[in-house]
């Protein structure tokens, strides 16, 4: 795998397993992240966080958050992907930004913002990112930085209330 600092990360295009789709008859909201996760994982193998990375170098990230906002159902005959993007890193932490898209008509079906730890496995703490990782990881950041601040971004979740 090549890697090449682009400002959206694109997934493969994925299926809906029968299995995610509950009784509504549409995707189960846990299966939204099971997408994200499959596509995070895809479109970081290139920045060398690939499976590989655990077994190579003892290390890992792990998420520490996740918010998810979902913006329209998706169907079992839907076909979707992910476009994620790098909003910020720092020694030990990543912030990314995805969205679920219908593959073939575009439209959006869910938006999540994840925080990430990065992990020694040894030690089950928090270590840097290797240097060669982290000017990968800031080379996607800096790809990023025109593309205005997604909509969703940094949102909080709450009752808003009248004083």
């Amino acid at each position: 795998m090549t890697f090449v600092a682009t400002p959206l990360l694109t997934s493969s295009v994925m299926r809906i397993e029968p299995g995610w789709v509950d009784y509504n008859g549409h995707l189960n909201q846990a299966y939204y992240g099971v997408l994200f996760d499959r596509s995070i994982d895809e479109v970081l193998a290139p920045v060398g966080l690939g499976p590989d990375y655990i077994v190579s170098r003892n290390l890992s990230f792990m998420t520490v958050e996740c918010h998810t906002c979902f913006v329209r159902e998706l169907m079992l005959a839907d076909p979707v992907r992910v476009a994620s993007r790098i909003l910020d890193v720092d020694d030990k932490r990543l912030h990314m930004f995805c969205e679920l898209v219908h593959a073939e008509a575009g439209w959006l079906a869910a938006t999540a913002e994840w925080m990430f730890l990065h992990v020694d496995m040894a030690s089950r703490r928090t270590a840097p990112w290797p240097a060669d990782i982290r000017d990968r990881l800031d080379a996607l950041k800096a790809a990023g930085l025109p593309l205005p601040v997604p909509e969703r971004a940094g949102r909080r979740i709450g009752i808003a209330r009248k004083a």
